[in-house]
């Protein structure tokens, strides 16, 4: 059966929930509850199984903190035997604004520190994330209050809408294959 592993990235603790940084969890969270699997605490993370049409999808919410997000990452693909292929990544992107969303195979961290610690553990950028715009709509130096802070009332009906794709991007992800889900949701525009 084949394999995969989905990494929401997040902060762990309540001053961080519902927070654009978060958006990971949120999306892992809403996969999880789809498919009637629940979160459980393991090592460096919290995780659930979920199947989905002959597949198995091992999901994290890493516990490490966002910075030190590759331990989690690198310790699941480890245990669990997963190829980097196999590997999707949550992730929130102030350089995408937020109607849209872009899943790649590769790619810099962009400045993420998430990212950046998965490439630093796992030696590459060679692994496929999912980028969920968050826009850039902050003051200048203001970046971090803006990721840590909470979704607007009025960016949360395209946030939901979102996420609700975002479960779909990764149950065609793991049926599909990436090449072919891309062409789906790249070009992508949702309705603010």
């Amino acid at each position: 059966m084949a394999k995969f592993l989905i990494v929401g990235l997040g902060n762990i603790g309540v001053e961080y929930q519902n927070t654009r940084h978060n958006i990971g969890f949120d999306i892992a969270e809403a996969f999880v509850a789809k498919h009637q699997s629940q979160f459980k605490v393991s090592r460096l993370a919290e995780l659930a199984e979920v199947r989905f049409k002959g597949k198995s999808a091992i999901v994290i919410k890493p516990t490490t903190y966002m910075n030190l997000s590759g331990k989690a990452v690198k310790y699941w693909m480890d245990i669990e035997k997963i190829v980097l292929d196999s590997v999707l990544v949550l992730v929130d992107e102030v350089a995408l604004p937020l109607n849209k969303m872009r899943l790649r195979p590769s790619g810099s961290d962009g400045g993420h520190n998430g990212l950046k610690s998965i490439q630093e553990i796992l030696q590459t950028d060679k692994y496929p994330r999912l980028r969920f715009g968050i826009g850039n709509d902050y003051p200048k130096g203001r970046q971090v209050d803006y990721v840590l802070g909470d979704w607007s009332p009025s960016e949360l009906p395209v946030v939901k809408v979102k996420i609700d794709k975002c479960v779909e991007v990764i149950e065609n992800f793991m049926t599909i294959g990436i090449e072919r889900t891309m062409n789906e949701v790249n070009n992508l525009e949702f309705i603010l």
